[in-house]
Formats: C-alpha cells, structure tokens, sequence
C-alpha cells in the first residue's frame, strides 16, 4: 500500500521578499521557504536577523541567502535581482514586501519624512516589480514549475482605502499601491504574469509595537476590529503563500484583506 502526499505549494520555485529580517517580510519569507520555494532574504539593517532567516528557511532543505539592498535605490535593486539569477537561476515570486512609518501630524510633516516613506512604500514596490516582470519576460513559461509567468505580491495595507490621520504620507503611499498594483496587473496579466496585493489591518509587528505591546492599547485597538484579535506575521504570510501558488491560479488584480474585519466600519455595528 502506498500513500500519496501532496507535494509542497510552491515546490522548485524561486522567491524574493523585500524586508523580509523581521516582522511580517519575515514570516512570509520562512513560509515561502517551508512551502518550497528557495528565497532570497532582502534587508538594509539587520545582518544579524537576515542570516537567522536564512538558517530558519534552510532548515526545511531549500536553498537561501541574505541581501542587503535598498528598494528604493534603482542601482541596489538591478544589482540585487541580477545577483539573484546568477545565484537561483531565475525568479518566480516577487513579495514586494519592504515598507516603513515617519508619522506626524499633517502640518508637522517635514519633506524628507514624506519623501522617505513614498521612496520606500511607493518607488521600493515599483522597482522590484519592474526588476523582476523583466526577468519573468525574458524567461517566459516554464510550465513543470508554475501555471503562470510569474507572480507579484505587493504588501500594501488597510489604509490603502482608510483614511488615517496623522500618518498622510504612509496612507497615501499604500493608496498608490493599490493603483500601481491594479495597473500593473491589467498590463502584465495578457503576458501570463499574476500581480495582486495583501492587505494587512492590525498586525502585531515591532513598526506598530506602541498599538497593542500593553492591555489597555490592545483593548483599544480591538475595538476596531470585529474578530476581536489582533493579527500575527504568520496571519498574513499564509494569505501570501497561498496567493502566490497554482491554487489561486485565476486570482489576478485583487487585494486580500487579511484584518479581522477591520474594513467592514465596525463603528456601523450598532447603526449609524
């Protein structure tokens, strides 16, 4: 008697995740690599917590290795997808991943803390996406590994659609996610090629530690969110994996909102 197992999702493929030394790249990126996929860990501080990734993520027999670059410098990004196909081959899933906050009041806000945070959100997503489509292009269908081209997964955020206030600059560069993602996935999608996005609410990640880290801040935030919890990396780097496998073959163009409920108004609960 033999017993059939059902092979890894994403067995053979090769995977890069921005940011991915901490928080929710992190997680995703060990998910990736426990799915079967050989990962790339990219970071711009943090050795230390890149090369634990990388054993994290070996230790399930795939291949993985640490990049530091930072995505929104154009010349860091080729060099790091380049280095990547020299070392893999090829690329096969993008999670455009790497993102940070510089909040303050709309007034306050300084040029360089805009500037930063739409560098990084906005441009950082836009560059490895272009890196990588190129790479897919030249490559084309290798069917024996995936369905599709390849795959893009932009890491964007419930403020995507929620107004937040005291944080203009990060809600918009997750609006322009949202566009450039739908775009992007209109354009590459006659080419084989899947673009979609994750949506993340309420995460419990060090970039939003002051939000739930005490019981009265997570009291607070669960207010906003119906499921009554606060997320996990692990809650959104599932969604990804999953995204990013044949299973959802015909996805194309979508945000998934991994948030609880968040975006259902909860305020609207008991009327309005």
């Amino acid at each position: 008697m033999t017993t059939e197992t059902t092979p890894p999702l994403l067995r053979g493929q090769k995977a890069l995740v921005t940011g991915a030394n901490s928080g929710i790249g992190k997680a995703t990126a060990i998910a990736l690599g426990r799915a079967g996929a050989d990962v790339v860990v990219n970071y711009v501080v943090g050795a230390e917590d890149a090369a634990d990734v990388v054993k994290q993520i070996e230790s399930f027999g795939v291949r993985a290795y640490a990049h530091e670059a930072d995505v929104a410098n154009e010349d860091q990004v080729d060099e790091m997808f380049a280095h990547m196909v020299s070392e893999f081959g090829t690329i096969d899933v993008l999670v455009a991943n790497a993102g940070l906050q510089r909040d303050a009041a709309f007034t306050d806000m300084t040029m360089a803390q805009w500037q930063k945070v739409i560098d990084v959100n906005l441009t950082g997503q836009f560059l490895c996406a272009r890196a990588a489509t190129k790479e897919f292009l030249r490559r084309g269908l290798v069917p024996e590994v995936s369905r599709c081209v390849g795959k893009i997964v932009c890491m964007s955020s419930v403020h995507q659609i929620i107004p937040w206030a005291g944080h203009v600059n990060y809600a918009s560069s997750k609006g322009g996610v949202l566009m450039m993602m739908q775009t992007l996935a209109q354009e590459l999608a006659p080419h084989g090629i899947r673009v979609n996005a994750v949506a993340p609410g309420a995460i419990k990640t060090p970039i939003n530690r002051s939000a739930w880290e005490t019981p009265d801040a997570e009291k607070s935030l669960l207010e906003l969110i119906p499921y009554r919890r606060v997320g996990e990396p692990d809650d959104i780097a599932n969604a990804v994996t999953l995204l990013a496998s044949d299973l959802m073959d015909y996805v194309v163009g979508t945000t998934v909102y991994v948030d609880g409920g968040m975006t259902l108004f909860p305020g609207f609960a008991t009327g309005g």
